[in-house]
């Protein structure tokens, strides 16, 4: 349906009519891009996708914003602009970005080893092979494990410890670090590549040590209130709860979606006594709130007149780390590439193509898609570029 921009010539009672067809709606679009409505609609039709938030912006604003299907399939709650998301690994590029404002301030430098600022790292051994009763052969590592390899996933610390069940967020983020420098390195530092949520947690830590501040209070103070990143927490608050959007998988037979939680999380989500924040993954927001950070990071660390990185930390941090030998091209808490970002465990996404000046934003909650749904991201992002993205 096309509305006529002169309402005035519209009786009252249609016009309450027409808005109240239109707030129903599954579907939300922006004047400025129903295309990219248009193109992920059929995927909710079909219930391949539960519902999702597209947003696209520039280094300066936002280009558009979609709601399309659900936040709750089962309850036919729509899905809006402002629905709140578990980010999940989007949150390491966050904390790789504060631990780089570390660097600018000389405090810190990507070479030193990290036990030179967390003393219990110091004896850490690598796993050489087994002995000949079948328990790990235990030896030095060539060097200790430094700042640059555990923000690029080369340390050869493991995903998590031991200790961190039955959820990822059930320690303070001192034990759980200490966990870590109990654990044996699974191999030798920068000579492979093994996703690491203990890496990033551990570069968090440092933040603690440096500053005499809580990781969470240095965020929140550094970069969550002066970029205006609002819903942006650990702790989602009752009326923040009532946004997020809910997760989704695959039935048992593939045919179709049915509701789901967070198991790498503890419920209730508000809980601060007993739930901790998760550097490498803890972290709720919304898309308006991701692209702002995006922006910074889009326009060399600084947004509105505030620089928070130096050019060449964001340079530093958004360009491979990960050694020639290696396949994988990782920067400091970042995928790199000729495009930079991250995923999420449930399927979210943020992209910043220099090349265009593109920043994309995909937030959905999905364990999994029944049918085609996984094809979803890549025609939102195909979309956003034939609409914005024309490279000059």
């Amino acid at each position: 349906m096309k509305l006529n921009t002169h309402t005035s010539r519209i009786p009252a009672l249609l016009l309450a009519a027409l808005h109240l067809s239109l707030v129903q709606l599954p579907t939300t679009a922006s004047a400025a891009a129903p295309a990219i409505s248009t193109a992920l609609q059929p995927f909710v039709e079909k219930g391949d996708l539960a519902g999702a938030v597209a947003l696209v912006a520039s280094k300066d604003k936002v280009l558009a914003i979609e709601a399309v299907g659900f936040a709750d399939r089962a309850t036919q709650r729509p899905m809006k602009t402002d629905a709140i998301f578990w980010i999940a690994s989007q949150s390491k590029p966050i904390t790789g970005a504060a631990v780089m404002m570390l660097v600018d301030e000389g405090k810190l430098n990507l070479d030193d080893a990290v036990e030179k600022y967390l003393p219990e790292f110091k004896g850490q051994k690598v796993v050489a092979g087994k002995n000949a009763d079948g328990t790990p052969l235990l030896k030095a590592p060539v060097h200790p494990i430094t700042v640059r390899e555990v923000l690029s996933h080369t340390s050869g610390l493991p995903f998590k410890s031991a200790a961190e069940q039955p959820t990822l967020d059930g320690l303070s983020l001192r034990d759980a670090v200490r966990s870590y420098a109990a654990t044996p390195l699974i191999f030798e530092p920068s000579t492979k590549y093994t996703y690491s949520n203990a890496g990033i947690n551990t570069a968090a830590r440092l933040i603690e040590v440096l500053t005499g501040q809580s990781y969470e209070a240095f965020m929140d103070v550094r970069l969550f209130k002066p970029l205006g990143m609002t819903d942006t927490t650990f702790w989602p608050n009752a009326e923040q709860i009532k946004r997020i959007a809910t997760p989704h998988k695959p039935n048992a037979a593939k045919t179709g979606l049915e509701t789901n939680s967070i198991s790498q999380l503890r419920y209730p989500l508000d809980d601060r006594a007993k739930r901790f924040p998760m550097p490498a993954g803890g972290l709720f927001a919304t898309a308006s709130d991701v692209a702002k950070f995006c922006q910074m990071v889009l326009n060399g660390g600084e947004l509105n007149g505030k620089r928070y990185l130096s050019a060449k930390a964001v340079k530093e941090m958004t360009s491979r780390q990960t050694p020639a030998s290696l396949k994988e091209s990782y920067g400091l808490g970042w995928s790199a590439g000729a495009t930079f970002g991250h995923g999420g465990a449930l399927a979210t996404n943020m992209s910043i193509d220099p090349a265009r000046g593109l920043i994309t934003v995909w937030l959905v909650q999905h364990a999994g898609y029944p049918g085609e749904g996984g094809k979803a991201q890549g025609a939102f992002v195909k979309a956003a570029q034939e609409l914005f993205g024309k490279k000059p």
